[in-house]
């Protein structure tokens, strides 16, 4: 019986504790974006979450983000406005459809439950380095997850206009379900 019970107790732990694979979808998603305009806020999102999340909780080295989201479905409540920013001196979306992230490597929790990922962050044909904090929340089979950036638009030649602030912040909160 202790064998028995011992070999269940270790089947349930190895179920629980090693990297799952999840694919990110809009349903239950939002990745918006703030930035200073002529000295007003302005908001936008994006929809479009695609691609490949494995994470394992108890051993962050061992997860992975490579996520896309569609370029050409920006969205700022102003329609005039999303096909300027959709255009070459922006965007660019028909050359550059999706804007990307690779993760490098992921470390945590730490003492208030936030991970760290680090990775690259590919916007138009120029990929810089992002490292930011993030929270994940179980949802039955699934996750949420949920984390915060600044970065500078000029470091990715997105617009030229000097009526816009150059920082920008993100936020995201990625629904991915279990593979």
């Amino acid at each position: 019986m202790k064998i028995l019970l011992s070999l269940l107790l270790t089947q349930i732990w190895v179920s629980v504790s090693f990297a799952q694979e999840y694919k990110p979808v809009d349903e239950g998603s939002a990745v918006a974006f703030e930035i200073k305009n002529l000295g007003f806020n302005t908001k936008g999102s994006f929809k479009g979450l695609d691609g490949k999340i494995v994470f394992d909780p108890n051993d962050p080295s061992k997860s992975s983000f490579d996520v896309t989201i569609d370029a050409t479905t920006v969205n700022t409540d102003n329609e005039m406005r999303d096909n300027h920013l959709k255009k070459e001196s922006y965007f660019d979306v028909e050359k550059y459809p999706k804007i990307r992230f690779v993760s490098t490597g992921c470390s945590g929790p730490d003492k208030k439950g936030h991970y760290t990922v680090s990775g690259k962050l590919t916007i138009k044909n120029t990929t810089k380095d992002l490292n930011f904090s993030f929270i994940a929340t179980r949802l039955g089979d699934d996750y949420i997850f949920k984390g915060d950036f600044r970065i500078n638009r000029k470091d990715y030649e997105v617009g030229g206009s000097s009526t816009i602030s150059n920082n920008l912040s993100v936020s995201l909160t990625v629904r991915a379900k279990k593979a």
